[in-house]
């Protein structure tokens, strides 16, 4: 299956380039064809062409549970999402961050899109290990 990585990360830092790439390779792991999109600079990236997606953003707030209006606004100009089964993920080093995940996976669902399983990731291999588990098909 096509499975695409979305992330919406401000601070483009090494342990969160390497967190996206462990789950994209836990995802590759297990036969699928990935796809790694930085949704702050690919805006015209289309998310019709995959049967599956996670997408990850981080709080732009300390404390945490705000996020930025561009995860909205990427996927509503995103192409057809409705419907689409999906993995919502967060990580960084902000407060609350159970109040960010929940805010993302309401952005997800307000768009229509199908949320199968959600976490906050600490590390790499905590990334990789959820990458070659998540049930996709």
């Amino acid at each position: 299956m096509r499975v695409g990585v979305i992330y919406f990360f401000n601070n483009e830092n090494k342990k969160f380039t390497k967190i996206i790439g462990s789950l994209a390779e836990g995802l590759r792991a297990q036969g699928h064809q990935v796809d790694i999109i930085n949704g702050n600079i690919d805006i015209n990236a289309r998310l019709s062409v995959y049967n599956y997606i996670a997408l990850g953003a981080e709080s732009i707030s300390f404390f945490g549970g705000k996020i930025n209006s561009s995860v909205s606004t990427f996927l509503g100009n995103a192409g057809l999402v409705r419907g689409k089964r999906a993995y919502a993920f967060t990580l960084g080093s902000t407060l609350r961050l159970q109040k960010t995940l929940r805010t993302l996976m309401g952005i997800m669902e307000h768009e229509g899109i199908y949320l199968k399983k959600s976490d906050v990731i600490k590390n790499w291999e905590d990334a990789f290990n959820i990458g070659k588990k998540l049930h996709i098909s």
